[in-house]
């Protein structure tokens, strides 16, 4: 098989292995907020659910290991407990959060039936998928992903030449960038990439005969392009929903997860016609099916290569996640991504600050840089996450003392000092 096709089926199984529930719904909604500012949101929301993703898959073409490989410079037990923590709550809530937005987008206004039936469905063909693991990155790559992207591809298209190209007033109450960064937070892409990062490489040693730089260079090729795809889908939906800000009148009383889907569907149905529900609707069930694959695929793995390379314990994790996606995937979209907040704000941090240090030269990423900075990252990420959940006035008086820690980002500042002075520390030192 000739490079250019590997190229091109593995940048698009990486494209739709990333675009899911959130990054469907989360971006009209917020260029709807953002109004006339819609292009600084876009900007903030490039840099949590574009570039520090891609940045991880490099660092993955980079390592070209495990997970396990992302934490290990820390410490050997750091790295386990991290590993299952990340792959608990991947399958605990982006997984479930796709049969969600499926059922309530999809399946329940066309057929009207309960979650419970539409989560048994969806995750019964995800696990047909999973355990047919060798076979997925070339049929998503060849099939799936053309049709999502072409599907997007209407609705944008049309949806800016028909719209008025007029915006309301920005409703944000942060700075746009601000707002932009931490709505890509929801989006799970910055864990998605050291999840789907590990299921693209064993999916290619399974499907392609190629040598480590070899697979380097298509790790390395296939993200920046499937970056630039969700680079061009993301912007595109965000300026949409802001330029259809003055056509379209979203009820505020209603829940954000039914903002969303009224937003998205009432958009479709402008550029499309009627025939725009029948395509947001077979949008929503593939973008988020894909999803959940490679969320479960490399769950799978990551548990089978723990136990000794044990397909059995692949099998099983892949049908333990699925029961759990059926049970979780009940909730509504909205409820699951109230639970994802808290759980985003302590493991998102370390997760950027790993995926940062790995992709380092070795001399400024060495062991005491990496526990270093996780350190400071896990210290300052605390008061964002008891403030999420019990906010108190002792408590704001501390954070009035840490940059951005109004915005919840209030780590940024202490693990890049950390990174640079622990780095330089250390260089300085191996020269004497």
């Amino acid at each position: 098989m000739n490079s250019r096709k590997n190229l091109f089926i593995t940048s698009f199984a990486l494209f739709s292995l990333f675009f899911g529930a959130g990054n469907l719904l989360l971006p009209p909604l917020l260029g709807y907020n953002a109004g006339e500012n819609w292009f600084w949101v876009a900007i903030g929301f490039m840099i949590t659910a574009v570039v520090i993703p891609i940045i991880g898959i490099l660092a993955h073409a980079k390592l070209q290991g495990t997970l396990y490989d992302f934490g290990k410079k820390v410490s050997p037990k750091f790295s386990l407990i991290y590993c299952i923590l990340i792959y608990i709550i991947a399958v605990a809530i982006p997984s479930p959060r796709t049969a969600a937005a499926t059922h309530e987008v999809a399946i329940h206004p066309a057929f009207g039936t309960n979650p419970l039936l539409t989560s048994a469905i969806y995750f019964a063909l995800v696990l047909i998928f999973v355990l047919n693991r060798s076979k997925i990155l070339s049929f998503i790559g060849r099939f799936l992903t053309p049709l999502i992207v072409i599907m997007l591809l209407m609705v944008i298209g049309i949806g800016l030449f028909s719209s008025e190209m007029a915006t309301n007033v920005s409703q944000l109450e942060t700075p746009p960038i601000i707002a932009g960064v931490l709505e890509g937070y929801q989006t799970f892409d910055a864990i998605g990439a050291v999840v789907v990062g590990a299921v693209i490489i064993i999916s290619i040693n399974l499907r392609f005969k190629v040598s480590f730089e070899e697979r380097k260079t298509l790790i390395a090729k296939s993200g920046l392009i499937a970056g630039l795809g969700l680079f061009i889908i993301y912007a595109g939906l965000i300026s949409v929903g802001a330029y259809y800000g003055s056509q379209i009148n979203i009820d505020a009383a209603l829940s954000s997860d039914m903002q969303r889907a009224n937003l998205l569907r009432g958009i479709s149905i402008a550029a499309l016609g009627n025939f725009g529900n029948t395509i947001l609707s077979i949008l929503i069930s593939l973008a988020c099916f894909t999803t959940a694959v490679g969320i479960i695929a490399g769950t799978a793995d990551y548990f089978k290569g723990l136990l000794g390379n044990s397909q059995l314990m692949y099998n099983l994790t892949a049908i333990i996640a699925c029961v759990f996606g059926v049970v979780v995937g009940q909730l509504d979209f909205h409820s699951i991504i109230v639970i994802a907040i808290p759980v985003l704000l302590f493991i998102y941090p370390i997760t950027i600050v790993l995926i940062l240090l790995n992709v380092l030269p070795k001399r400024f990423s060495t062991p005491l840089v990496f526990r270093a900075v996780v350190i400071v990252t896990f210290i300052f990420s605390i008061p964002d996450v008891i403030g999420f959940i019990s906010p108190s006035e002792y408590l704001n008086t501390i954070t009035e003392y840490i940059p951005f820690a109004k915005y919840q980002l209030g780590w940024i500042l202490p693990a890049l000092i950390t990174c640079l002075g622990v780095g330089l520390l250390s260089n300085k030192r191996s020269l004497m």
